[in-house]
């Protein structure tokens, strides 16, 4: 018996998802812009979960904490908790943890990202001060020209100098906004620091998930809408990539680019069905008379 196969924009089979079980989403871009879910992506989450996988979301943006994203998502419909997701501030936290123990740290941020670190026992300071050890720049929609003063007199120490996460752009309804790369290049420009970055394109995020769920590479799927962040993390960790054009990345950025992902969709509707398809694909392959009641 034959089957349709589904294939991704550029013709590529896409078959190769039915073995995958552990699917990490990016978020703004991917599954929804601002406060607008996309379309397929309520669809896509329930099939994971009913055929046995696990979805986390694993962001970059620092702007909010963990408990903020539950709330933001189920407000869109999607009931989830703290166990689906794993962020560049979560990231952060173990970085320094490890190499900056009981440091008393500046932070740029939002009131979200710095009241995270303290609950997560990070000593965070927002103002300049003769202890600070190092600098912390996250994605900060609360920016201010005063904030920016700080971490430049502060930088001017040559103390370390950290950020949550390399992105340029933050999709929004009608674009785009700076998201912390391309406030940490503003700060570099005037300061001649540049930062070491956490979060994606780093494969820590992907490690850690996989690890602590019990996933193998093999088993494991990467899913965003940026090349240099969320399909670089996923090829540095050894991972199957899967980019959507709903965000940032578009057809001709891919073309043009060294970093590809395996697959390509216009949204996570056409991923969904090209799940769908391709676990059915799977199951008739070992069973030809299987029937599609459960498709």
């Amino acid at each position: 018996m034959e089957t349709k196969i589904i294939r991704d924009v550029w013709g590529t089979a896409t078959t190769e998802l039915a073995e995958k079980k552990l699917f990490l989403f990016d978020m703004d871009g991917t599954v929804y812009k601002e406060e607008k879910i996309f379309d397929g992506t309520l669809d896509l989450l329930s099939y994971i979960e009913e055929i046995g996988g696990k979805y986390v979301f694993i962001t970059n943006n620092s702007s909010r904490s963990v408990a903020d994203y539950i709330r933001k998502v189920k407000g869109m419909g999607i009931q989830t908790d703290a166990d689906h997701f794993f962020t560049s501030t979560q990231a952060t936290v173990r970085y320094l943890r490890k190499h900056f123990p009981g440091r008393r740290i500046y932070c740029q941020g939002t009131h979200s990202l710095i009241e995270e670190l303290k609950n997560s026992g990070i000593c965070v300071t927002e103002q300049v001060e003769d202890d600070v050890d190092m600098v912390l720049v996250g994605f900060d929609t609360e920016l201010t020209s005063a904030k920016l003063r700080k971490t430049c007199e502060l930088l001017q120490r040559g103390i370390p100098f950290v950020a949550t996460n390399p992105d340029l752009r933050c999709p929004v309804s009608f674009g785009f906004i700076p998201d912390c790369g391309a406030i940490c290049n503003m700060i570099e420009a005037a300061t001649e620091r540049k930062p070491v970055y956490i979060g994606k394109p780093e494969p820590v995020m992907v490690h850690s998930v996989r690890e602590k769920y019990g996933y193998k590479p093999e088993e494991t799927a990467v899913i965003g809408d940026r090349l240099y962040t969320d399909i670089a993390a996923g090829l540095n960790a050894g991972v199957m990539t899967v980019c959507v054009l709903t965000g940032e990345t578009t057809k001709d950025d891919i073309k043009k680019s060294d970093i590809k992902p395996k697959l390509t969709f216009e949204s996570v509707k056409e991923l969904f069905w090209a799940l769908k398809f391709g676990r059915y694909h799977r199951l008739v392959q070992a069973d030809p008379g299987h029937s599609t009641e459960n498709l």
